[in-house]
C-alpha cells in the first residue's frame, strides 16, 4: 500500500504543475484563469494567448500524464516497499487518476487548474496508445455533428471506458476508465450548463485550424 500511496502522491504533485501557469510565469504573462473562460487548460490558452503558447501548455498537460502511467507507476522507488502482488496492477490507474486529480486541483495554484482531458490523453498514450483510437474518433466525431468541443471531451472519455469494459482489460483499467470520464463529465458541467442554456459557443471546423474560436 506504500508504493500505490507514495506514487499516487508523486503523481498528484506532477499534475499539480500548470503547462499555462508555468509558462505565465517564466515568461511574466497573464494567469489565463482571470480570462476567457476562467480555465487554465490548452483549449482557454488558444483563445487567449494564441497557437503557439497553447501549443507549449497542451505539450506540458499531455507530458505529465505520459509521465505518471509510463514512467512513475513502473518504477522500484529505492526504499520503498513494492506493492503486494494483487495491488501492483492499481499502480497505473492510481498514478493516471492523481495525475488528473493534480492537474484539476493543483496545489501550486489554489487548487484552480484545467478541466483534465489533455492531461487523461497523456496517461492513455502512457498506457497504450490504441486506446486513443476510439477516443480520437469519438471525439472528431462529436465536434463534426454537434460542435461542441466540451461534450466532444466528455464523449471521448466515456469511449474510452467503454472501450475498456468492451476489450475486458481488467478491473484496475476499467475503474480508471470510468474514473476519467466521471472527472472529465464534472469538470465540464460549466460547458454542460451552457449547451443546457443555449449559450455555449459552436467550434466550427476552421476553429481548429486557429481561424474561428469558441468557448470551451
Amino acid at each position: 500500500m506504500s508504493e500505490l500511496l507514495v506514487k499516487g502522491g508523486l503523481a498528484y504533485l506532477l499534475g499539480a504543475i500548470i503547462g499555462s501557469l508555468v509558462i505565465a510565469r517564466l515568461t511574466g504573462g497573464v494567469d489565463i484563469r482571470m480570462l476567457g473562460s476562467g480555465n487554465a487548460g490548452a483549449t482557454n490558452a488558444l483563445r487567449v494567448v494564441g497557437r503557439k503558447l497553447a501549443f507549449w501548455v497542451l505539450l506540458v498537460d499531455v507530458a505529465k500524464g505520459w509521465i505518471a502511467t509510463r514512467w512513475l507507476a513502473p518504477w522500484a522507488i529505492p526504499g520503498i516497499a513494492p506493492a503486494l502482488p494483487e495491488l501492483e496492477a492499481w499502480c497505473v490507474p492510481v498514478c493516471g487518476m492523481a495525475v488528473m486529480l493534480g492537474h484539476v486541483y493543483p496545489v501550486w495554484f489554489g487548487f484552480r487548474g484545467g478541466k483534465g482531458f489533455a492531461t487523461l490523453l497523456g496517461t492513455v498514450l502512457g498506457i497504450s496508445a490504441w486506446l486513443l483510437l476510439p477516443m480520437t474518433l469519438t471525439w472528431l466525431i462529436a465536434v463534426i455533428l454537434f460542435g461542441f468541443v466540451g461534450l466532444a471531451s466528455i464523449l471521448s472519455a466515456v469511449a474510452l471506458a467503454a472501450w475498456i469494459g468492451l476489450t475486458n482489460s481488467g478491473a484496475p483499467l476499467l475503474t480508471f476508465g470510468i474514473l476519467s470520464a466521471v472527472l472529465v463529465t464534472f469538470t465540464h458541467r460549466s460547458n454542460i450548463a451552457r449547451m443546457r442554456a443555449g449559450t455555449e459557443s459552436r467550434a466550427r471546423r476552421l476553429w481548429l485550424f486557429g481561424t474561428r474560436r469558441g468557448q470551451a
